[in-house]
């Protein structure tokens, strides 16, 4: 199957692209509007784009009716976001909120989720969520596209503070994925869940993969550097 999109049609049921892409961490973000209400929405397209400052992304189309999702022009306007994580356990909520309502709906009470309040930005957490990023919006990126939903918003933001429930944590103090099981989405209406993982010892030997786990500290250790 080859086929060139938007000149030359896949002749699938389904559109492929988003399955070739997988899987994706959910960026399940709570901002607050000016006007105070409190939004909750889950994009598939999200990630962390570097760690020394650690900065987070998350790239949001259009409504249907070809106006700028809420959480973008909420961290715009008030310049701060929040990342929560979205488990397994946490599926029919961050489905939930997926929904998309007037600017006036709290996404928060829709999904019966409680609040937790953050500590250095304004927008509240997701109680339940084990892992939540507090973040200060930096930039947004607009992509022009086509059709009504096609331009894209990228949001950036930096981290400002991380939270870890105790009960996510391993004896050796590190994030117990297969226990928090994190959600991701798949192509089509497909999720799926991180169950198990692995360990490759690292073949980077400028670093010892002080990179790899993100350690601003260990990077300027081994490379015998200074952080500015």
């Amino acid at each position: 199957m080859y086929y060139e999109p938007g000149r030359l049609p896949h002749g699938l049921p389904y559109d492929p692209f988003k399955s070739c892409v997988v899987p994706r961490p959910i960026g399940w973000i709570s901002t607050t509007s000016r006007d105070g209400v409190d939004n909750l929405a889950p994009f598939s397209q999200f990630q962390n784009i570097t760690f020394d400052p650690p900065i987070v992304m998350f790239s949001a189309n259009q409504t249907s009716t070809g106006k700028r999702k809420d959480s973008t022009v909420n961290a715009e306007e008030t310049g701060q976001f929040v990342w929560n994580m979205a488990t397994y356990d946490l599926r029919e909520a961050v489905n939930l909120t997926s929904e998309e309502l007037a600017p006036e709906v709290d996404e928060f009470e829709r999904a019966g989720l409680a609040k937790a309040p953050s500590r250095l930005v304004r927008p509240p957490r997701v109680a339940a969520s084990p892992i939540h990023f507090e973040c200060e919006h930096l930039h947004t990126l607009r992509i022009p596209g086509k059709g009504v939903m096609g331009t894209v918003d990228v949001v950036f933001g930096r981290v400002v503070a991380v939270h870890v429930a105790d009960w996510a944590m391993t004896e050796d103090g590190r994030i117990d994925i297969p226990k928090v099981r994190p959600l991701a989405r798949l192509g089509y209406h497909d999720y799926t869940s991180v169950d198990h993982s692995f360990t490759l010892p690292t073949v980077m030997s400028t670093d010892g993969g002080a990179g790899l786990e993100g350690s601003p500290e260990k990077a300027a250790e081994r490379l015998g550097t200074g952080r500015r």
